[in-house]
């Protein structure tokens, strides 16, 4: 029974082209048995009429099989016929540990999984194993000896992967690898007695590709909530710096204009602690996005009011030099340059009352223009 290939080299560790090229073939090989092996499980599944039964798990490990043929494309294309060296290696370790891309899949529960592409051929690897076992309804159809071999096969690539997990999780998976490897020696020794364990291996077989679906699923779920949690504590942090920009600019702001707007400002604290769960860490996210955008509102408010301020005041310099042309300027335009300055030396300016000034100015000017070309 053909498996994905063990993949060279890890997440952040290059492997060497030869590895690399190995790598290539055995995967290749893997995707093209696989890809047979599916098409046929997939007609022996519509031909028994076991559709409404089966589909989910075909449906799933059709779309593992077609995620990792298109991380293959990836590689290849990188691989470019082996002109590759440092960058490209890395790249190529990045291809293969990094998060395969599984969000546009017709497929919810390989949308909601966050697996590497050695993960996802294990994963289709389980998946097949199950539904080869489901599909087996005659007991002579596989030797069983060769089907105790594949069993201990499995319990090995089940011992890898609890290898894994965290320390707390380890012991029942341990225990119940522990309870396989058991009954795979019972049966064993069932065989050999002459016993029939049709019945009984096709149990286990179905335990143990559970079992190690499994946990694949739970290890690819672990580390999406870790890459999640990462996300956020990221994104918490540019928020933090984004509000300390915009407070400095509304303490600035207070002192230089008036009036300013009577929206309070975002406030962080308000969304409390990071929390630790999955779902309350993607809507804690939605609630730093939507308190980023708010403060964006705000500073924009901000900007405009002291650009207001920065206009009067070229506005005052704009009338100040139409004033210094005239000949002879009334008594009225030197009253309203003191007033605007006094206006604009106070701090914070007040706009309102400033805007009025400008306005009169103005048309005290335009009066002294046109007085002064009759």
């Amino acid at each position: 029974m053909i498996t994905a290939p063990h993949a060279p080299g890890g997440l952040g560790v290059a492997a060497t082209a030869a590895q690399m090229l190995d790598y290539l073939g055995r995967l290749d090989t893997w995707l093209a048995e696989r890809r047979a092996e599916l098409d046929a499980l997939d007609a022996q599944v519509i031909a028994e009429g076991r559709s409404a039964e089966l589909t989910a798990d075909m449906s799933l490990a059709m779309a593992l099989w077609q995620a990792a043929k298109t991380r293959q494309e990836l590689l290849l294309s990188t691989w470019d016929s082996g002109r590759v060296g440092p960058q490209e290696l890395d790249r190529l370790a990045g291809l293969v540990w990094g998060r395969l891309e599984t969000g546009g899949s017709p497929v919810s529960a390989l949308r909601s999984m966050a697996v590497s592409l050695p993960e996802a051929g294990q994963l289709c690897d389980a998946l097949v194993a199950q539904l080869r076992i489901r599909l087996n309804t005659n007991p002579q159809a596989t030797a069983m000896k060769v089907r105790l071999r594949d069993l201990r096969a499995q319990a090995e690539r089940i011992r890898d992967q609890l290898a894994l997990e965290p320390p707390a999780l380890a012991p029942p998976g341990q225990a119940t690898l522990a309870t396989i490897v058991s009954r795979i020696s019972e049966l064993e020794e069932k065989l050999q007695r002459g016993g029939d364990i049709s019945g009984l291996l096709s149990s286990l077989e179905v335990t143990a590709a559970t079992f190690e679906r499994d946990l694949i699923v739970g290890a690819a779920r672990r580390r999406e909530a870790v890459e999640l949690l990462a996300s956020v504590r990221r994104r918490h942090a540019e928020v933090t710096e984004h509000e300390a920009l915009v407070t400095a600019l509304a303490e600035r702001a207070a002192q230089e204009v008036w009036p300013l707007s009577t929206q309070p400002l975002p406030r962080l604290a308000a969304l409390g602690p990071i929390p630790n769960t999955p779902e309350a860490l993607r809507t804690f996210l939605q609630a730093l996005n939507e308190l980023d955008a708010a403060l964006r509102g705000h500073k924009k408010l901000l900007d405009e009011r002291l650009a207001e301020s920065a206009q009067a005041a070229a506005r005052f310099q704009t009338l100040q030099a139409r004033a210094d042309a005239l000949a002879e300027q009334p008594s009225a335009l030197a009253e309203y340059r003191t007033l605007i300055g006094d206006r604009l030396a106070a701090h914070p300016v007040v706009l309102p009352a400033l805007e009025q000034l400008l306005n009169a100015y103005a048309v005290e000017l335009d009066r002294a223009e046109a007085g002064g070309g009759r």
